[in-house]
């Protein structure tokens, strides 16, 4: 049985791919800051010289995306330095490390969907925290997969599918972004296609691992509500009637190569399960 040492499995990505590996006969090494705090580099040599593993999946990142505006030190101590020690404590003890990225690390300026190779430049702290995660898995290790996802939805953390649900019990209708495109991603579908790489013993690289076909936040809410047969009316607007802190790309729709199903696909089946719909 191999053994994955998973960090960030307290997560929402992290809980949901535990239960994924475990079903195709994985052994997890759960971690987390209770157990592992990745960007102390010598705690992690030591975690490492005491627990072996055939593969890393690294999860564990700081994820606050306006937050990191203001904390830009912390999140790129976590995404930066926590990901490079690991890189390098990997590639000591050969070890292949998966490292899960972001679309944010795209400008967004495209308008047809990015590929691995394209050109990166964020346009937040977060994205850029997350492309130095990238650049240090790339230097230090060579045996690396780098999977972008973006959207991220599951049933173990606050999304904007459970937050948009939520305030449809709230309010009579909603105004919901609609000049932002990408690809909504069920926590189950990354999982799947982070093990299908692994599994298939794929080239090293970067990969994407999001929903296939893409929307709008608008549209996505509108496919949820469609679904969990809300009436609550929602409204189209733009992302200037709606700032936030930190910039989002405008398109940040990435080609998967068929490594997940269709989105809509992926959203009714987490319905189905999480609402019973």
């Amino acid at each position: 049985m191999k053994k994955i040492l998973l960090t960030g499995a307290n997560g929402m990505f992290g809980q949901d791919f535990q239960h994924i590996a475990i079903e195709q006969d994985y052994e997890i090494i759960s971690t987390d800051i209770h157990n592992l705090n990745i960007t102390d580099f010598e705690a992690v040599k030591d975690f490492f010289c005491k627990n072996n593993c055939d593969i890393v999946v690294h999860a564990a990142a700081y994820t606050n995306v306006d937050g990191a505006e203001e904390n830009k030190e912390l999140a790129f101590k976590i995404n930066g330095t926590g990901t490079e020690n690991l890189a390098k404590i990997t590639a000591e003890f050969n070890i292949p490390i998966v490292y899960i990225s972001t679309d944010y690390v795209f400008d967004g300026t495209k308008n047809t969907p990015y590929v691995p190779l394209d050109k990166t430049n964020p346009q937040s702290v977060y994205g850029a925290s997350k492309l130095a995660g990238e650049m240090a898995v790339q230097k230090y290790n060579s045996r690396h997969y780098i999977t972008r996802t973006s959207w991220l939805y599951g049933k173990n953390g606050k999304n904007f599918v459970n937050t948009m649900i939520t305030l449809a019990e709230k309010m009579p209708e909603l105004r919901v972004v609609n000049d932002q495109t990408g690809c909504p991603t069920w926590t189950y579908d990354l999982g799947g296609g982070i093990l299908k790489i692994i599994n298939q013993s794929m080239p090293y690289g970067i990969y994407h691992v999001c929903g296939s076909g893409n929307t709008t936040w608008y549209g996505f809410t509108k496919k949820i509500f469609e679904i969990a047969n809300i009436k609550t009316k929602v409204n189209p607007c733009t992302t200037a009637e709606f700032l936030r802190p930190a910039k989002r790309p405008a398109y940040s729709v990435m080609d998967n190569s068929g490594l997940c199903q269709n989105w809509e696909k992926s959203l009714k089946q987490y319905l189905d399960i999480v609402y019973l719909i």
